[in-house]
């Protein structure tokens, strides 16, 4: 027994003295003035999906969209940090280094503005969740409804109608920035949904497919597609899967990693994205969000989800789960501009506890809508239909409808969209700070572009 200790002991020993502690710090740039791109041959760095977007939108390709200089990073290089990230919105480098000394001479080159610690610590190859491995049943149970048990979810906002118009999401993409998809690759209810691609901005290397099953559960909210078992709210759209949250730690950085990601949706002519993600408390308390901070500027993922709607992407995020908790108030990136914050209601249209209200600091109207979140109808890692509760699966519910919503109505604008779903709710004419504006109606807001449809 003393010697299996010893052991023991030893490999503990062995462990930490492998164990680096490493350091990632956001590095702030004057300029893009070295750029090797032009915003006349935005082709360069843009897809040809994303530009139709932004022409059918009549925006422009400004400044905001050139790639941050290669010139910039390669100096980056050149002190020895390691460049994880770039957020060509925020014009920023994320890098990552073993010495947090570095980063006094990264401060010294004649282009950078500034630099904050965004993370401290030991990193894992994987993470907690990866390392365990969930059977998969695919036993699905048949009900007398063609959407099974998640028919409540989607009859309150009449999408069945929609749907029923030829609505489902044909053309339309959906990022789902989250994290992780856990066995969503290996489930019979997702086996048609139309999956265009997966990246991993906090894992290069990690299988997403084996990460926490969060990500996995909002998707099958809008694409599982197994008629009288499960049915989602956009079948018919197709999906990026893209990881920016670290479940094993809570920092700045994972904003970094959801900026990434955003950008990277946008790069690809992504029309709608959706995040079930919220941010508060860090590891490290310094960080911590105040009321205050609740302006739709501070935080870095609240300003990229703002500056969405200006590429053409309509973002739908969720309120938070605060509403037990001493706190209460939206988390962000639901204080952005410019998106659409979903807040959590039972099946009988009763607010859930744990839903986070509004308003923001600047006095706008959050959450602006309300989706059942409690005892939402998902799929669990096993393929089998279950529920969970939170304003993660109220957010990717409506999601879906929205982007059906939207494909009936391509001539609109994502801010047009949001102006429309505001419109179509229950409480529109006098919205609050815990509903919102109430639960929206996307068949009601359909005939209201087509009156005509309504006529025959």
């Amino acid at each position: 027994m003393k010697k299996i200790s010893f052991i023991v002991f030893a490999l503990l020993l062995t462990i930490a003295a492998q164990a680096k502690v490493t350091y990632k710090f956001r590095i702030s740039l004057t300029d893009k003035k070295s750029t090797e791109y032009s915003l006349d041959k935005p082709q360069q760095f843009l897809s040809e999906k994303a530009l139709l977007r932004r022409t059918k939108q009549k925006l422009v390709v400004d400044s905001t969209d050139l790639p941050v200089c290669s010139k910039y990073i390669k100096a980056i290089r050149a002190t020895g940090a390691e460049v994880i990230v770039t957020s060509k919105w925020n014009n920023t480098v994320t890098v990552r280094c073993s010495d947090s000394l570095l980063v006094n001479k990264i401060t010294r080159l004649p282009f950078v503005s500034g630099a904050e610690i965004v993370w401290r610590g030991e990193e894992q190859a994987l993470s907690t969740d990866a390392v365990r491995k969930d059977s998969v049943t695919n036993k699905l149970v048949k009900t007398d409804n063609y959407y099974g048990k998640a028919f409540r979810q989607i009859e309150i906002h009449n999408g069945q109608k929609l749907h029923e118009a030829g609505f489902r999401g044909q053309g339309m993409t959906i990022a789902i920035i989250d994290g992780g998809f856990k066995n969503a690759n290996q489930l019979a209810a997702l086996k048609s949904a139309k999956l265009l691609g997966t990246h991993d901005f906090v894992k290069s290397k990690s299988n997403i497919f084996e990460e926490n099953n969060h990500g996995m559960m909002v998707l099958s909210c809008m694409a599982s597609n197994a008629p009288y078992s499960i049915v989602g709210t956009a079948p018919d759209a197709s999906y990026w899967l893209l990881r920016s949250e670290d479940i094993d730690s809570e920092n700045l950085v994972e904003q970094d990693y959801w900026a990434a990601a955003i950008e990277f949706a946008d790069s690809v002519g992504v029309d709608v994205v959706n995040t079930s993600l919220g941010y508060r408390t860090f590891d490290d308390s310094s960080k911590d969000y105040t009321y205050q901070d609740l302006n739709g500027l501070k935080a870095m993922i609240s300003r990229s989800a703002g500056m969405a709607a200006d590429k053409g992407m309509l973002v739908v995020c969720s309120a938070g789960n605060e509403g037990r908790g001493s706190w209460k108030k939206i988390t962000p990136p639901a204080d952005a501009f410019n998106v659409i914050t979903v807040a959590a209601v039972d099946s009988s249209l009763v607010l859930a506890p744990f839903s986070s209200v509004g308003n923001t600091t600047d006095n706008r109207v959050k959450p602006d809508v309300s989706a059942i979140g409690q005892k939402s109808v998902v799929l669990k890692t096993s393929g089998e239909v279950g529920t969970a509760n939170g304003t993660s699966f109220s957010s990717p519910t409506f999601c879906g409808l929205v982007t059906c919503l939207w494909q009936s109505c391509p001539e609109l604008t994502a801010k047009q969209m949001i102006e429309l779903v505001r419109k179509s709710c229950s409480h529109s004419a006098f919205p609050d700070n815990i509903y919102g504006y109430g639960i929206p109606d996307v068949y009601k807001a359909y005939l209201s572009v087509h009156p005509e449809i309504a006529t025959k």
